[in-house]
């Protein structure tokens, strides 16, 4: 059982594990998410704690859904744009109601089979974790209305590791995960480069970005859920990606 009580997606009956997806549509409305508008004092005193233990976290505005349903393979969702000291405030909450954070988990895999993730800095939301180079989606991402998971898959692996997903083979189909009020969005891109020249790429990105954003990176070979301290949707993701490698 979940240590998390929430409500799951319409239509959605697998939890903390891989189901295919046939497309993702997020509509993004105006105005307020009504779990800002609800809770944003208490979001408001959150917010302090966070940022006098790690003031370089940063209120930028993201999409967080409102409403979430899984029909006919396809993932359908109404949210808002949401500041981001409410998601944190939201995160922390053992019931996760109100709303749930969809996100995009951009699979790279070197041409020797390693899944390359990352190693989140010390200054970000989620210090020293390990996962797929990703981010929430936020203004930049959203196209006549919609948000463009394809195109945060890009951004986000651009700009945390210097790699460019136009390089790589994407496979066709998406994979997803449901855990705790996140939806796990992934698919797999496929390098022609091994695993020590992408990391090589990543060390030489790392060495001029600015944002300095990830602490490292790291090919993983198997799905040991113990090597290395892994956010927690990386572990459907993990077991799913080698059953599927085998």
């Amino acid at each position: 059982m979940s240590e998390f009580s929430d409500p799951r997606p319409e239509g959605l009956t697998v939890e903390r594990r891989m189901f295919p997806v046939d497309a993702v549509r997020l509509r993004v409305l105006e105005g307020d998410h009504p779990l800002h508008v609800e809770h944003r004092a208490k979001a408001a005193a959150n917010w302090e704690a966070e940022i006098a233990a790690n003031p370089a976290l940063f209120d930028g505005r993201m999409v967080f859904q409102h409403r979430l349903a899984f029909r006919d393979g396809v993932v359908e969702g109404e949210g808002f744009m949401m500041p981001f000291s409410t998601f944190m405030w939201w995160r922390k909450q053992n019931r996760r109601v109100g709303g749930f954070h969809v996100f995009g988990y951009p699979v790279i895999v070197s041409a020797d089979g390693a899944l390359i993730a990352v190693k989140m800095g010390a200054h970000t939301a989620n210090p020293g974790q390990v996962y797929c180079a990703a981010g929430s989606l936020d203004q930049n991402d959203v196209v006549d209305g919609y948000c463009d998971l394809a195109g945060n898959m890009m951004r986000e692996v651009r700009e945390e590791t210097g790699l460019d997903l136009g390089e790589a083979r994407a496979d066709g189909r998406l994979f997803a995960s449901y855990d705790g009020g996140r939806l796990t969005v992934a698919r797999r891109f496929h390098f022609d480069l091994d695993a020590d020249a992408l990391l090589a790429r990543i060390r030489a990105h790392m060495a001029v970005d600015e944002e300095k954003e990830i602490a490292g990176a790291v090919a993983i070979r198997s799905a040991d859920p113990s090597a290395h301290p892994y956010g927690r949707p990386m572990l459907p993701l993990l077991e799913w990606f080698f059953a599927d490698a085998d």
